[in-house]
């Protein structure tokens, strides 16, 4: 019967050239569409699965995988709503020689350096002079102009968040240049926790098909947490929000009892940092405008230290390659916490702020000193 044959090869066609259409027009909506500029690829970052956690306790444990900016980290987001907010006041104009002055421990300097970069200003960042060897070769890869001061509380006048300050109020007030100075002060900035709230929040809930028991994350400059607490309880009454805090930081207690108080605060036994932890980024003894924005979004917090984010930090590497930051492992303990006091099968969303590459001098050195085989018991212990 040849023409049964025909019948047959071309319905064996035709139906591989559809199943070849449907694979190519699916990996064309999936492929990223071209971009003007590195600020547009920020944002959009991805969600997966951290398989080895979610198996041990029965619940299904998520990373949102900041650290997939094109800076590195979360706080790309921030740094490019403050500086679209100053173009848009006419604080900062291209090519005029401007400079956006900031105070940071590292990844929020990073993220304002590569943007200013592609935007045509300079990054001036003022840091602390114990800040990571990593983070301090990133900025001078991008050129930023970096002052190093001395840790010290905020009410210190050259605390590096002040000496930031007072570099823009100086620059603005320079009679004998065009150039404008800008202080862009993210723990107080307004349109830090407005850009969680506006991206980071949104992509979470759509990624997560619109269900989610739990968001942890920990707060440095209360922006994230805030943002993202206030999206996710706007369109789910049922999501609980948890804050993932380090040892040494007030804000667990602030969280949990409406007091910022630490015991490394006791007389006598404070040390030479406001917090006393291996964790940068996250932590603090003060309270922050950003925090405030949502703290009646914030149910409950996870006391983690300094060991459990160390050993998490190696765990993740050799079960799911995932090398995060400290902060990361940080939210990952608190996770795993909240897991085993949750019902199997509850959905838990964390924060994975940056890489393990810019901690490899300090907090991934201590890492490197746990056994790669070591065990979810063991570093919950």
């Amino acid at each position: 019967m040849p023409g049964k044959s025909i019948f047959y090869l071309l319905a064996l066609i035709a139906s591989s050239s559809y199943l070849t259409y449907t694979i190519v027009k699916s990996k064309n909506n999936d492929t990223p569409k071209r971009k003007k500029n590195v600020a547009d690829l920020i944002g959009n970052t991805p969600m997966v699965r951290v398989n080895s956690l979610s198996e041990y306790t029965g619940c299904e444990i998520y990373a949102k995988l900041e650290l997939a900016n094109p800076g590195g980290s979360a706080k790309d987001r921030v740094a490019l709503s403050v500086v679209r907010h100053f173009e848009e006041i006419g604080e900062l104009v291209p090519g005029r020689g401007d400079v956006l002055f900031e105070g940071t421990s590292g990844s929020t300097g990073i993220s304002f350096a590569m943007l200013c970069n592609a935007l045509g200003y300079t990054a001036h960042i003022c840091l602390p002079d114990d800040t990571s060897n990593e983070k301090l070769q990133l900025l001078e890869s991008y050129g930023a102009e970096i002052e190093k001061v001395k840790p010290a509380s905020i009410v210190d006048p050259n605390q590096y968040v002040n000496a930031a300050r007072k570099g823009a109020l100086n620059l603005k007030n320079d009679k004998s240049t065009l150039a404008n100075g800008v202080f862009a002060n993210q723990f107080e900035n307004d349109n830090n926790w407005r850009a969680h709230y506006a991206t980071t929040g949104p992509e979470i809930w759509e990624q997560m098909n619109y269900d989610i028991d739990y968001f942890v994350t920990g707060s440095g400059t209360g922006g994230t947490i805030a943002g993202c607490s206030r999206y996710l309880k706007s369109v789910s009454n049922k999501i609980k929000v948890f804050l993932a805090d380090p040892q040494g930081s007030g804000m667990f207690n602030r969280v949990k009892y409406g007091v910022m108080y630490d015991c490394v605060e006791k007389e006598g036994t404070r040390r030479r940092h406001q917090v006393d932890t291996l964790i940068e980024g996250v932590g603090l003894n003060r309270i922050t405008h950003n925090f405030l924005q949502g703290e009646h979004c914030v149910d409950d917090a996870v006391r983690v230290t300094d060991d459990e984010a160390i050993r998490m930090a190696r765990y993740l590497s050799s079960n799911d390659g995932l090398f995060v930051g400290s902060s990361s492992c940080i939210n990952a303990v608190a996770a795993v916490k909240i897991a085993q006091n949750s019902k199997p099968g509850s959905k838990i969303v964390m924060i994975a702020c940056d890489s393990g590459t810019r901690h490899l001098s300090k907090f991934w050195k201590e890492a490197l000193k746990i056994d790669k085989n070591i065990t979810l018991e063991q570093v919950l212990e």
